[in-house]
């Protein structure tokens, strides 16, 4: 007896002492195969941070609520749930949210009142149809959480998946994107040091209205600076430099303080078309080569953008066509135009994880030649079914009317965007002399960097509305009135060239799909039902007869 009671003092005192022992050391075990539920060290560094200095309180308020949320979006706003809880783990008191129902108001007027407000704030509803109880019902969902911090607020759109995917594939990517949205929304509120971007947009012959959501984007997060190459004497301060779709060839001593900029380990990011085209007449487009004076320059670093034009005949945007006569009216129709590849093929990296259709206009390929401690990515890459064509060229619209045929198009692959990594040599090592003015502070070798060569200048270029003189969305196509994922392109680019182990790192995660056997489903269904409910059951019972059985035994009631 006094053994059982010292055992039990000892159970006590060991459990009281893990508990202690708890409340000084945080830990949490997260089993899943992914690690789902773990939060990145980033964004884990970005929560703790709130209350590190000036105590900076974050509420989010998530719109994605109801009783009669479709199956897919109960899973999406249980997964937010999941990762605000997780955060409120790190954040503390410093993070606190709320679930809203958008439809709990049972007014009509007051409700689309609401819609109306969520609206103005660039929450805009998605209607689903659903089937219930045989009977087919639209419900309106707002796949929305709006943060907001320091007296500011930003919408977060949780609903964001490939074009072409399946539903269920869609809402398994909006699952893995919560983490990097939500957490993307709380850095840009709570910033303190912002990186700086240099735009050197003075070879360009757009106007800054084509430029202007991207522009937009990057003055959110980053402080933004026009270059003016002549007056600048270097492009050092700048954490990352953008060439955007230059037209006009960059002279010798702008491409210097490039080489020099990315030497003194500066990120670079070049969105340079391959050919120029120019329109000729009704029939279609010229396109030459376009002479930039930057060929040496991408070679000594470890591309080429070849001087040709990519025809996709799998993969490509529909333009508006003339195609008949419709009575006395022309027959307007979308075709498909295949010098307007729409980009499926993503390479491996935190850039493109996750991200919708790249929407291009007049592409080159990008041929890769040797850069010793150089890491070559492909980042974006048409379907295997292309046709390239050498320059000069004749662009025609008629070719949208005729038919794909599988023989012409056996380019294969092709690459229309790089991302390189490591330490790059100078262009111009070895050719300065020591008594040139340059040559006190020459660097022949870089830091560890990156850069991304696009051979599409027009894929950070919005289009302006015809009617209202007003910029479009980047990526957005008004054959079709859908935005593709240029701009989140883009901006994961700017975010792992200048911030690698940043809230970029949440984007590495994977929730994987484990679909159930539709046929052993549908074969086998009576007996798992059997095995479901007869199992437990059956332990329950065994684990019974058991224990009375060991209790007889021991007590001496069986011979």
């Amino acid at each position: 007896m006094k053994n059982k009671f010292v055992v039990a003092l000892l159970i006590i005192g060991g459990i009281v002492l893990l508990n202690i022992a708890a409340s000084y050391f945080f830990f949490r075990f997260d089993l899943t195969e992914e690690k789902r539920y773990s939060l990145s060290d980033a964004t884990q560094s970005l929560l703790e941070n709130l209350s590190a200095e000036d105590s900076t309180d974050v509420f989010v308020k998530v719109y994605l609520d109801g009783e009669e949320l479709p199956g897919g979006f109960e899973r999406l706003k249980r997964a937010v749930s999941e990762t605000l809880e997780e955060f409120k783990v790190y954040g503390g008191t410093n993070i606190n949210y709320k679930f809203i129902d958008p439809n709990a108001e049972t007014d009509k007027k007051k409700r689309e009142d609401f819609y109306v407000d969520l609206a103005k704030k660039g929450m805009n509803p998605t209607r689903v149809v659903d089937t219930k109880n045989g009977r087919q019902v639209e419900n309106i969902i707002f796949p929305y959480a709006l943060v907001s911090a320091g007296g500011y607020e930003v919408p977060v759109l949780l609903l964001k998946g490939t074009q072409g995917k399946t539903a269920e594939e869609k809402l398994n990517q909006s699952n893995e994107n919560v983490e990097y949205e939500i957490a993307t929304a709380i850095r840009k509120l709570t910033l303190k040091e912002r990186k700086k971007i240099g735009l050197l947009a003075e070879f360009t012959k757009l106007k800054p209205i084509n430029f202007s959501d991207l522009i937009a984007s990057l003055q959110e997060r980053y402080d933004l600076f026009f270059i003016d190459a002549k007056s600048s004497p270097s492009f050092q301060g700048l954490d990352a430099l953008i060439l955007p779709k230059p037209d006009f060839p960059v002279d010798d001593s702008t491409k210097y303080k490039i080489d020099q900029f990315v030497m003194g380990g500066g990120s670079a990011l070049f969105f340079v078309d391959g050919l120029k085209v120019d329109s000729v007449d009704l029939e279609g487009n010229f396109a030459q080569p376009l002479e930039l004076n930057l060929t040496d320059l991408f070679f000594r670093y470890g591309v080429r953008i070849n001087s040709n034009i990519i025809k996709d005949g799998a993969s490509c945007a529909l333009i508006p066509l003339v195609v008949g006569d419709l009575g006395d009216k022309p027959n307007i129709q979308a075709v498909p135009y295949r010098y307007f590849p729409l980009i499926i093929n993503f390479g491996k990296s935190l850039i493109t994880n996750n991200l919708d259709l790249i929407f291009s206009r007049y592409v080159a390929s990008i041929d890769t030649v040797r850069a010793d401690g150089v890491t070559k990515i492909p980042l974006l890459m048409t379907s295997p079914y292309t046709k390239v064509l050498n320059a000069p060229v004749f662009v025609t619209f008629n070719d949208a009317q005729t038919d794909t045929e599988q023989v012409e198009y056996q380019g294969g692959i092709k690459t229309i965007a790089y991302l390189l990594e490591g330490k790059f040599q100078s262009l111009y090592k070895n050719r300065l002399l020591s008594n040139d003015s340059k040559f006190a502070d020459f660097k022949a070798e870089s830091l560890p960097t990156k850069i991304i060569v696009c051979s599409d200048g027009d894929l950070i270029v919005n289009e302006v509305s015809q009617k209202t003189g007003n910029p479009l969305p980047l990526g957005y196509d008004k054959t079709t009135q859908h935005t593709f994922g240029n701009k989140d392109f883009v901006m994961n680019a700017i975010d792992y060239l200048i911030d690698e182990d940043g809230v970029i790192q949440a984007k590495g995660k994977e929730v994987k799909l484990r679909p159930l056997d539709k046929i052993r489903t549908r074969d086998e269904r009576t007996f798992w039902q059997i095995l479901n409910i007869g199992l437990p059951v059956v332990s329950v019972l065994l684990f019974g007869f058991i224990l009375q059985w060991v209790r007889r035994r021991n007590y001496g009631l069986i011979d």
